[in-house]
């Protein structure tokens, strides 16, 4: 916005010490005008016939009075300007550092030393805002590029599939066919993926009174077979446990959880535990699986888009896009909730996620 040019803050203070300080100087000089001098007699002699009377004082007085004025004019301006400075230096780093973010940059930091005050604490929420502000466009840098990658990747295939048929029409076209049906169907999970993420984080949801056990339960009840299938037991406990948001997401944030926990497990004989309970203000979920043993390291990226660990890698067909536990920590965020995982000291992996109880 084009503003025209106005006095600075700094000549601002400057201008207001000064005039107050006149002021404190003016009011002085009138309490000793009118109680003493006032009081002095305009007689042609003092008392005694040696004392000063009212007008000869008055005389003396007001050109030391009008020199002291003077003085204090100077030593306002001076000492105010210096002051002002003194005083505004954190909010002038601070003007620096939000014209150097507007350009682009928000590598750099203000950190303003010193005890805390109104200033220095506006500085530090500033440096908050600016390490949050770059961690996201980092972030989404990373998402952006990777979802480009992922994106690109079955594209590819499907044009090196096709590519072959047109160079050997006599190979198999079932297999080709059923072969770009994979292909494709992975693309369209990852794009409907992409767009649930997306939806999360914009919370363009409508909250409504959610039972999270009945979400366990479906979603264990979705993915039984695939249990059955790797030889997992899957058992649901627990409680009425409530919650507002939407019920859509919550069942696509259980069942990411639950599947996860089933593909990423043993061999055989593994097991699977989801329960549910109410706890004082907020409404618990734990999803608790073996496997094998996760490194510490490992933690803070499973909740990353398309991050996965080395051990935790699948490449049948229940591997996923790379967003399962990506979308998990969005639709938490979303419902105001929080995320914890936890490695197991046997193996495998606790997650417990709470969010808000309904009223």
């Amino acid at each position: 916005m084009a503003r025209r040019p106005g006095l600075s803050a700094r000549l601002k203070l400057t201008l207001s010490y000064t005039g107050f300080l006149l002021l404190a100087g003016a009011l002085l000089l009138a309490v000793v005008w009118v109680f003493l001098l006032r009081y002095v007699p305009d007689s042609p002699r003092g008392l005694l016939g040696v004392a000063p009377n009212r007008s000869l004082l008055v005389r003396v007085f007001a050109p030391a009075a009008a020199a002291a004025l003077a003085f204090l004019l100077g030593f306002g301006l001076l000492g105010g300007w210096v002051l002002a400075g003194r005083m505004l230096a954190p909010l002038t780093r601070i003007a620096d550092a939000a014209r150097m973010a507007s350009n682009g940059s928000l590598s750099h930091r203000i950190r303003v030393e010193g005890p805390k005050d109104e200033f220095r604490e506006l500085a530090d929420l500033f440096d908050t805002m600016l390490e949050q502000l770059q961690s996201h466009l980092d972030e989404q840098r990373r998402f952006a590029a990777n979802a480009s990658h992922e994106l690109r990747t079955p594209l590819a295939i499907s044009r090196a599939l096709l590519d072959v048929a047109r160079s050997d029409p006599a190979r198999d076209r079932g297999e080709l066919i059923e072969r770009l049906h994979t292909v494709n169907t992975r693309a369209i999970d990852l794009t409907e993926a992409l767009l649930l993420l997306t939806r999360a984080d914009r919370r363009s949801f409508t909250r409504e009174p959610v039972d999270l056990s009945l979400v366990a339960e479906e979603a264990t009840e979705t993915l039984l077979p695939l249990a059955e299938q790797r030889g997992i037991t899957l058992e649901v406990t627990g409680e009425e446990t409530r919650t507002a948001g939407s019920a859509a997401l919550l069942l696509r944030m259980v069942t990411n959880l639950v599947q996860n926990a089933i593909v990423h497990n043993l061999p055989a004989g593994g097991a699977v535990t989801v329960h549910t309970e109410p706890h004082h203000d907020a409404g618990v979920l734990r999803v608790e699986n073996t496997g094998h043993r996760l490194p510490p390291e490992l933690l803070p990226t499973l909740t990353e888009p398309f991050r996965r660990g080395t051990t935790r890698i699948r490449t049948d067909e229940h591997a996923g896009v790379g967003l399962g536990l990506a979308i998990v920590h969005s639709v938490v965020r979303a419902h105001d909730g929080t995320l914890d995982l936890t490695p197991r000291p046997t193996g495998g992996l606790l997650v417990t996620i709470r969010l808000p109880v309904t009223p």
